[in-house]
Protein backbone atom coordinates (compact mmCIF):
# COMPACT_ATOMS: atom_id res chain seq x y z
CA UNK A 1 0.00 0.00 0.00
CA UNK A 2 1.02 3.60 -0.61
CA UNK A 3 -0.22 6.39 1.61
CA UNK A 4 -0.58 9.96 0.37
CA UNK A 5 -0.87 12.92 2.72
CA UNK A 6 -1.67 16.38 1.42
CA UNK A 7 -0.98 19.68 3.15
CA UNK A 8 -1.04 23.38 2.41
CA UNK A 9 -4.70 24.09 1.86
CA UNK A 10 -6.43 27.06 3.40
CA UNK A 11 -8.35 30.27 2.89
CA UNK A 12 -6.89 32.95 0.63
CA UNK A 13 -8.15 35.98 -1.23
CA UNK A 14 -8.47 36.18 -4.98
CA UNK A 15 -5.16 36.94 -6.63
CA UNK A 16 -3.09 35.36 -3.90
CA UNK A 17 -0.92 32.26 -4.06
CA UNK A 18 -0.85 28.93 -2.27
CA UNK A 19 1.37 25.86 -2.44
CA UNK A 20 0.10 22.35 -1.84
CA UNK A 21 2.34 19.42 -0.94
CA UNK A 22 1.74 15.69 -1.01
CA UNK A 23 4.06 13.14 0.53
CA UNK A 24 3.92 9.47 -0.41
CA UNK A 25 4.97 6.72 1.96
CA UNK A 26 4.76 2.99 2.19
CA UNK A 27 6.74 -0.23 2.02
CA UNK A 28 8.96 -0.85 -0.98
CA UNK A 29 7.09 1.12 -3.62
CA UNK A 30 7.77 2.82 -6.92
CA UNK A 31 5.82 5.86 -8.03
CA UNK A 32 5.17 6.53 -11.69
CA UNK A 33 2.90 9.51 -12.41
CA UNK A 34 1.65 11.84 -9.70
CA UNK A 35 -1.02 14.44 -9.96
CA UNK A 36 -3.53 16.77 -8.41
CA UNK A 37 -7.27 16.61 -8.90
CA UNK A 38 -9.95 18.85 -7.48
CA UNK A 39 -13.62 18.59 -6.72
CA UNK A 40 -15.83 21.58 -6.14
CA UNK A 41 -19.11 21.37 -4.27
CA UNK A 42 -21.58 19.46 -6.38
CA UNK A 43 -19.07 18.96 -9.18
CA UNK A 44 -17.12 16.03 -10.52
CA UNK A 45 -13.47 15.44 -9.70
CA UNK A 46 -11.28 16.92 -12.45
CA UNK A 47 -7.60 16.76 -13.26
CA UNK A 48 -5.67 19.88 -12.29
CA UNK A 49 -2.14 18.81 -13.19
CA UNK A 50 0.00 15.72 -13.52
CA UNK A 51 3.68 14.92 -13.73
CA UNK A 52 5.49 11.76 -14.80
CA UNK A 53 8.50 10.26 -13.08
CA UNK A 54 10.71 11.94 -15.69
CA UNK A 55 9.12 15.36 -15.26
CA UNK A 56 6.68 15.63 -18.14
CA UNK A 57 3.76 17.77 -17.06
CA UNK A 58 0.21 18.37 -18.18
CA UNK A 59 -2.43 20.82 -16.96
CA UNK A 60 -6.15 21.34 -17.07
CA UNK A 61 -7.15 24.21 -19.34
CA UNK A 62 -8.50 26.33 -16.49
CA UNK A 63 -5.18 26.42 -14.63
CA UNK A 64 -2.66 26.70 -17.46
CA UNK A 65 -0.31 29.60 -16.88
CA UNK A 66 -1.32 29.95 -13.23
CA UNK A 67 -0.48 26.61 -11.59
CA UNK A 68 2.81 24.72 -11.64
CA UNK A 69 3.29 21.10 -10.65
CA UNK A 70 6.66 19.74 -9.58
CA UNK A 71 8.01 16.74 -7.72
CA UNK A 72 11.01 15.71 -5.67
CA UNK A 73 11.55 12.02 -6.34
CA UNK A 74 14.03 11.66 -3.47
CA UNK A 75 11.40 12.90 -1.05
CA UNK A 76 8.47 11.15 -2.79
CA UNK A 77 6.74 14.52 -2.77
CA UNK A 78 4.68 16.37 -5.35
CA UNK A 79 3.90 20.07 -5.16
CA UNK A 80 1.31 22.34 -6.70
CA UNK A 81 2.16 26.04 -6.82
CA UNK A 82 -1.05 27.98 -7.37
CA UNK A 83 -0.81 31.62 -8.39
CA UNK A 84 -3.46 34.21 -9.26
CA UNK A 85 -6.10 32.18 -7.48
CA UNK A 86 -9.73 32.75 -8.40
CA UNK A 87 -12.93 32.00 -6.47
CA UNK A 88 -13.67 29.26 -9.01
CA UNK A 89 -10.52 27.46 -7.85
CA UNK A 90 -12.29 26.75 -4.57
CA UNK A 91 -12.39 22.97 -4.13
CA UNK A 92 -11.02 20.01 -2.27
CA UNK A 93 -7.69 19.15 -3.86
CA UNK A 94 -6.71 15.50 -3.98
CA UNK A 95 -3.27 14.04 -4.53
CA UNK A 96 -3.04 11.03 -6.83
CA UNK A 97 -0.22 8.61 -7.49
CA UNK A 98 0.03 5.72 -9.91
CA UNK A 99 2.38 3.42 -8.11
CA UNK A 100 3.62 -0.12 -7.61
CA UNK A 101 3.77 -1.45 -4.06
CA UNK A 102 5.46 -4.72 -3.18
CA UNK A 103 2.71 -5.44 -0.67
CA UNK A 104 0.04 -5.17 -3.39
CA UNK A 105 2.04 -6.70 -6.22
CA UNK A 106 0.78 -4.56 -9.09
CA UNK A 107 0.37 -0.96 -10.25
CA UNK A 108 -2.67 0.95 -9.10
CA UNK A 109 -3.93 4.44 -8.34
CA UNK A 110 -3.74 5.81 -4.82
CA UNK A 111 -5.52 8.86 -3.42
CA UNK A 112 -5.00 11.21 -0.53
CA UNK A 113 -7.87 12.35 1.68
CA UNK A 114 -7.81 15.85 0.21
CA UNK A 115 -7.09 19.37 1.37
CA UNK A 116 -9.57 22.23 1.11
CA UNK A 117 -8.67 25.38 -0.78
CA UNK A 118 -11.05 28.29 -0.43
CA UNK A 119 -10.58 31.47 -2.47
CA UNK A 120 -12.63 34.46 -1.41
CA UNK A 121 -13.54 37.28 -3.78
Amino acid sequence: QVQLVESGGGLVQAGESLTLSCVASGRAFRIDAMGWYRQGLGKQRDLVASITSTGTTSYGDSVKGRFTISRDNRKNTVYLQMNSLKPEDTAVYYCNAHAFSITVGYDMDYWGKGTLVTVSS
